[in-house]
């Protein structure tokens, strides 16, 4: 209500919408010019130097390019592919028909792609060689608006999932759509340096196949039998960088805590599913059997589990180790364990110890590092 009522607030909401208006007829109409034009009018100047001297507004060619052939006279020019789409588009029917699949359906990818980045910056943020996870969802025509907004939805619930923090990530609707696009949509993560992009949702529409199918001259339609025809299926589109997630994983996991003793610890608060250590074992010390009792512990582990051993120092000093590579459960083996089969499992993020059997560690360990959990809750 005071958003919509406010004097203020609803003048400066009609002068962002003008300026995305303005800014956004610009980008379609490719007006470089223009587009400058809306810089000096709103008088931006440079977050670092403080000048408004700006060179004009230019096209940058974001492929790569390179040349095949062993002699350099005869070499094709051939650029590396910026996007693993396409290679899900040409085998589209291969897939369809082996698979026996029904639209709707997706095909999912991982692979390299390639983008001439102006300025390769920010970590392992924006690269010119980087890990692409891609899905290709395939609908009827005139179902894709909502097909996209499901997908937009379940995108961020798995992102919400993975528990990166409340308020992390937020949505961001292009202003200026790609040419073969009728919707689109980033999925924003707060990194250290602020909201970036994250993943992309698009609704392709048929641009893709119909492409293909014009310039191969081979049929990539599919024949639906509930309607009893053939079409070209239209496209949504989810893609993320497998790069990106990591640094967003890594980035909001990473904490000093200070302690109640007034010391501080440094801690990668990893999901548990996702730690790369799941467990640390840990003879209270190296000798009266415990080493060889937390052998035995190990053996049962480590079939599943990627481990780590640990009977150097003060368990204390064990305990920081782990807590700074994100082990979310400690296991330690004490003389009461060689009396009862107990151990203490100590949680990572609370560093609270529990007493438990070792007839039970396996299923408790399982149950508490399990993704399967968060995938039921999507």
């Amino acid at each position: 209500m005071f958003r919509s009522t406010n004097g203020r607030v609803v003048e400066n909401q009609t002068k962002i919408d003008t300026i995305n208006t303005r800014f956004k007829s610009a980008l379609e109409a490719n007006d470089m010019e223009g587009i400058k034009q809306i810089i000096i009018d709103l008088e931006i100047v440079c977050p670092i130097s403080g000048t408004k001297n700006w060179t004009d507004v230019r096209q940058f060619n974001l492929m790569f390019s390179t040349e095949m052939g062993s002699v350099s006279e005869d070499s094709s020019k051939i650029y590396l592919r910026p996007e693993t789409a396409q290679g899900i588009f040409v085998n589209f029917l291969n897939v369809q028909k082996t698979g026996r699949m029904r639209i709707p359906f997706g095909i999912a990818q991982i692979g390299k792609a390639f983008r001439n980045e102006i300025v390769a910056r920010q970590f392992i943020f924006r690269m010119r060689e980087f890990e692409q996870m891609e899905m290709q969802f395939f609908v009827r025509p005139g179902t894709e608006m909502e097909w996209y907004e499901t997908w937009k939805a379940k995108r961020m619930q798995w992102h919400k999932a993975l528990g990166l923090g409340e308020g992390k990530q937020r949505f961001h609707d292009h202003l200026k759509l790609a040419h073969y696009a009728n919707a689109a949509a980033d999925i924003e993560f707060e990194f250290p340096f602020g909201f970036k992009e994250l993943e992309g949702i698009h609704s392709r529409t048929d641009f893709d196949l119909k492409s293909h199918e014009e310039f191969s001259g081979k049929k990539l339609r599919y024949f639906d039998p509930e309607l009893n025809e053939s079409y070209i299926p239209y496209v949504v589109e989810t893609s993320i960088g497998l790069d990106r997630m990591f640094l967003a994983i890594l980035s909001s996991a990473y904490n000093e805590e200070k302690l109640e003793d007034g010391s501080t610890r440094d801690v990668l608060n990893i999901p548990a599913f996702l730690a790369p250590v799941k467990v640390a074992v840990m003879p209270l010390t190296k000798k009266d059997g415990l080493p060889e009792k937390a052998r035995e512990i190990i053996d049962i582990l480590k079939y599943e589990h990627i481990y780590q051993y640990d009977e150097k120092d003060a368990i204390g000093k064990r305990y920081r180790r782990q807590d700074a590579i994100g082990t979310p459960f400690c296991i330690t083996v004490d003389h009461q364990t060689l009396e009862d089969n107990t151990v203490t499992i100590r949680e990572r993020d609370t560093m609270t110890q529990e007493r438990v059997a070792i007839a039970d560690l396996q299923r408790i360990v399982n149950a508490k590092v399990s993704i399967n959990e968060v995938l039921k809750s999507l």
